[in-house]
């Protein structure tokens, strides 16, 4: 096994771009080159599955809908994967260490519930009216402004997305391998704008497919390793309720780290600081429905089966890995609680990216600013000693974020060849990730911002071209994106307050048009548009005004996680209230009109039958089982 080798100047890159180039930090790790040849064969394979399928993506339906002829498995893994990227593994890893098992709600309630919904109810309205885009089902449904305002705000919200993909990765390369933070972007970025730009989405989905695996065999030694170190499921536990005994926090118990509804009751009870009114509502409803049924990035490959079944299916094939995923997501950050030590053999403490940056040091190991860096540490459940040996400088009080807890793990179990199959796991994360976001905004920006607003006349083939410029912008807009990031708590508050921000609204406005008849265009432009603008001006509010968490969360024990699902829960609050009175005040269209677009208004195609081994509503009620069964387990 690895021990922590202490990386000198990290803390110096978390807090600044310029100081990340300036410092030459100490790897945790050094790649044999067993573990260099792993890397090197992944990236020739997936540059290579680029130019073999360039010739399969030269009309815009190949490129950016992949011909709509994968089958429903190829859809469902592709599906799970785009969502599996870097900031999945590193920021889900680091929010486990941060929260405990609460974390894993992103993954069930989060998550599971949504994706039957898109396949069995949704997913004809998408399918049927055969559009290339969320915002494309928006212009059929509520007119060019709604839909304008969908593409912009999701246009933003891919580039920024893209952007914490990119210093996920930067994180694994500058803290485990001290390469040179332009050089890993660079390389990484560069190859997802060749098989993308090349393959377009048929590209992106084989690439992901090859990813998924490679995520997954790259990450499970990980959590199988240290369950045998800490002892099995029960040490495990034993060990976190006697190490978090010690924790800030008043009310929090030890055991709060592995339970996942039973001290919601309470704000000060839990880690996340959460009511279940908020994990329930906020994430369970508005994040989780407006993320997997009208996020883009996600949809897109289900647009692309070769049927109706097959894109109702793959949804659902998809939530069986997203219920599994905990073990390679999750389990590693508790497991950080328990095993990661320092050189010394102490435990080590990890903290949010906020501390790193304020006690970041100087050229000779001495911290740049003592009374900022003793007062961000006074936030956190560092003991005493430790933040001393923080003030104090030197390598021994290198700071690590939660964001690095999986990184660390890695670098703690994995081997000569393994290690490098972990780090091209990582990689693959940040592909995977990233290639979904590019191909996304590349589809959006062409069909919806470009084609609708700038040039309405333009042959199959300049939009083809457009898409992949579109591409080659995108990865380079989100360097500078990346930038946003890097004072923020952790990756997945920075994420969670996007989702609040732009799907929240965007979920409003799709579950009332396609549900409701009355709907009317000037409502769904204004609802979307203030939706955003609402949620946007709560965000500002308590950056302005920290003391507005409590009026946003409702409690003045809550955190900022409990803030994003609120917020989120707000803005869809919102803009519903904004779009029933519009559409109540101005006039409906015709239900003629409508057809394809609405329930009611709609007549969907029959089916063949099926045995019912194959029927979707079958491994829809599997599903539906396993996920009561996760949450009684772990209640």
């Amino acid at each position: 096994m690895f021990g922590l080798v202490p990386a000198s100047a990290s803390a110096g890159f978390l807090g600044s771009m310029p100081a990340a180039l300036a410092f030459s930090s100490e790897p945790l790790a050094h790649l044999r080159p067993l573990d260099i040849a792993v890397v090197a064969i992944y990236f020739a394979m997936v540059i290579w599955i680029g130019f073999y399928l360039k010739g399969q993506s030269n009309t815009s339906e190949e490129f950016f809908m992949a011909g709509r002829e994968m089958t429903a498995w190829i859809a469902g893994l592709s599906f799970v994967s785009a969502n599996l990227g870097s900031l999945e593994l590193m920021g889900w890893a680091g929010s486990a260490y941060q929260y405990g098992i609460l974390a894993a709600h992103w993954y069930w309630i989060g998550a599971i519930p949504a994706m039957v919904f898109l396949g069995l109810v949704m997913m004809p309205f998408y399918y049927v009216c055969k559009t290339h885009s969320v915002p494309g089902y928006l212009d059929l449904r509520y007119g060019r402004g709604a839909s304008s305002v969908a593409a912009i705000s999701f246009a933003i919200e891919m580039i920024l997305m893209s952007g914490v993909n990119m210093f996920a990765m930067a994180v694994v390369m500058k803290v485990v391998l001290g390469w040179d933070i332009f050089f890993s972007i660079i390389v990484s970025s560069v190859a997802v704008a060749l098989y993308v730009g090349l393959g377009g989405l048929r590209s992106a989905i084989f690439n992901e497919v090859l990813q998924f695996v490679l995520i997954w065999g790259g990450a499970l030694l990980v959590p199988i390793l240290g369950l045998i170190q800490a002892g099995g499921v029960a040490g495990l536990k034993k060990q976190i309720m006697h190490n978090m005994q010690t924790m800030t926090g008043g009310g929090v118990s030890g055991d709060s780290y592995f339970h996942m509804w039973r001290d919601m009751g309470h704000f000060s009870a839990n880690p996340m600081g959460v009511h279940w009114t908020g994990i329930v509502f906020g994430l369970g409803f508005v994040i989780s429905f407006g993320y997997w049924t009208t996020d883009f990035l996600v949809v897109q490959r289900v647009l692309a089966a070769h049927n109706l079944r097959a894109a109702r299916l793959a949804p659902i094939i998809a939530s069986f890995f997203k219920m599994a995923t905990p073990f390679i997501v999750i389990l590693p950050g508790l497991l950080g609680l328990v095993l990661l030590q320092n050189a010394d053999g102490s435990r080590r403490q990890l903290v949010g990216e906020d501390v790193v940056a304020a006690c970041s040091m100087t050229g000779d190991g001495a911290v740049a600013d003592a009374s900022g860096c003793k007062a961000a540490m006074a936030k956190t459940s560092l003991t005493p000693d430790a933040q001393q040996k923080v003030l104090a400088g030197g390598s021994d009080a290198e700071l690590h974020s939660y964001n690095q807890a999986l990184p660390l793990m890695m670098v703690r179990y994995l081997g000569p060849g393994l290690l490098g199959l972990g780090i091209t796991a990582l990689i693959a994360g940040f592909m995977s990730g990233m290639a979904g976001n590019v191909s996304a905004f590349s589809t959006v920006w062409t069909y919806d911002i470009y084609k609708a607003l700038i040039n309405k006349r333009g042959s199959d083939s300049h939009y083809v071209l457009v898409g992949r410029l579109s591409i080659l912008i995108g990865v380079a807009v989100s360097i500078g994106a990346a930038y946003l990031v890097m004072h923020a708590h952790g990756i997945m508050d920075y994420v969670q307050a996007l989702f609040s921000i732009f799907i929240a609204p965007l979920l409003a406005a799709i579950l009332l048009g396609m549900f409701w008849t009355r709907a009317t265009k000037l409502a769904g432009f204004i609802g979307l548009l203030g939706g955003i603008v609402f949620s946007a001006s709560l965000f500002m509010w308590v950056k302005l005004v920290p003391a507005a968490l409590a009026n946003v969360a409702l409690s003045p024990d809550a955190k900022p996680m409990a803030e994003n699902v609120f917020r989120a829960l707000w803005a869809f609050i919102f803009s519903a209230i904004v779009i029933v009175v519009t559409s109540l005040l101005t006039k409906a269209r015709p239900i003629a009109e409508l057809e394809g677009l609405v329930y009611g208004a709609t007549k969907l195609p029959k089916e063949d039958p099926v045995p019912w081994y194959k029927s979707e509503y079958t491994w829809a009620l599997l599903v539906v089982v396993i996920f009561a069964g996760l949450n009684i387990l772990f209640w």
